[in-house]
This record gives structure tokens, sequence and C-alpha cells, in this order.
């Protein structure tokens, strides 16, 4: 039986948007600085992203733009965002879905022929609003970093205290207070009982996330 609400109407007598994913992978160059997987079009860089296909959930059509559009494959992003303005969109009335994955550079096993790395403080310009997308998703992971460490384990599996203050401050973008960074989170870390040789000065020990 179809459905029909109290006007009689049937959902395919409303106009509908289009649905679509676009998922910024965030990752911590080698030189520190915070960058954003975009894939390129030509001359068009964007966000990867995809319209959702008939019967596909939105996971599956985010992971299905990451392996077709950058060559990632096995990630888990997680939604971020709505982005919904009927404007937004120079192709028509679109929605966007927009998710958020953090991957260690190390990890990021993408197709340089399709995509690249482009640190967070130099994107502007992308098609289809993505720059606030990305914008979106680097406070997001900020937020996450302020308070706790490497919640999106960045990090190798043991850490010194000098490193991890490394990554969050690549993270956030700011220089942060030694000892104040090390009263935030050492409390938060395991010991390993281990310690690092071969810096300037005393070994440093080593921790790991809990």
């Amino acid at each position: 039986m179809t459905y029909r609400d109290s006007h009689g109407r049937t959902l395919q007598d409303y106009p509908r948007p289009s649905v679509a994913v676009d998922t910024a992978v965030l990752s911590v160059l080698p030189d520190g600085r915070l960058a954003v997987l975009l894939a390129n079009d030509g001359d068009d860089a964007r966000l990867p992203g995809t319209f959702v296909h008939p019967g596909e959930t939105l996971a599956r059509a985010a992971l299905r733009a990451l392996r077709d559009k950058t060559g990632v494959d096995g990630r888990e992003p997680r939604q971020l965002h709505v982005f919904d303005a009927p404007d937004r969109d120079p192709r028509g009335w679109v929605l966007s879905v927009a998710h958020l994955d953090a991957v260690p550079y190390r990890a990021l096993d993408f197709d340089a022929g399709r995509a690249e790395l482009r640190p967070v403080d130099e994107v502007r310009g992308l098609l289809y609003g993505h720059d606030e997308i990305v914008r979106m998703a680097v406070e997001r992971l900020r937020d996450d970093y302020a308070a706790s460490p490497d919640p999106a384990q960045l990090m190798p599996g043991t850490f010194t205290l000098r490193s991890l203050q490394n990554l969050h401050e690549s993270v956030l973008g700011i220089d942060l207070p030694r000892d104040t960074f090390r009263r935030t989170m050492e409390p938060q870390l395991s010991t390993t009982g281990g310690i690092e040789r071969g810096g300037v000065g005393k070994p440093a020990r080593t921790f790991r996330t809990r």
C-alpha cells in the first residue's frame, strides 16, 4: 500500500535534494603541518565524495568514494555534520553528509596520481563548499586534542612526552607550555617502564595511551 500524508500526497510528490557524502581525511605531515587529503580531478581539487546510490548506506558511500577517488581503503570515518544550505552546490540542491577521519601519515596509503595531502592552512577555493567542511573537520579534531592525549592514535604505540607534545602542537597549530602540557597529559597516560635514548640530555621515559 502506498503511503500518503494528510494532504493525500506520496513521498514522490515532494521535491527532494540529492544526498552526497564528503570525507575530510586529516594527517600530520613529516614536517609537522596538519594536512587534508584531496582528490584531484584535472585542475580541480576537492574532498573525496560521491552521491549516495539507491540502497546504499552513508558509511558505504563514504568508503566507496575514498577508495575510488584516492585509493584509500579500510578506514572508518565518522559523521561530522550535515551541510544543507540550499545554494551550497552550483549543481543543484545537494545535502552533504560530511565525514571525518584522522590517519597517521605512515599508515595513509593513497594513490598519488589521484590525490594529494595539502596543508590545511593552504586550503581555499575548493569546489562545492568543501572549504567549510575542512574548516569544521579541523576544528573538531582540535577540540578532541585540546584535553586528551592523541585521541585519534596518530602516534606509534609508545612515545615520549616531548614527541606527544610535538604532535599536539601540529594538530592545534599553536605552541604549548611544556609544564602545563605535562601536567594535563601525563595522568592520562600509561608508562611503559622504558626510556628512549639517543637524544640530547637525559633519556626520556616512554608512554602509551590507555
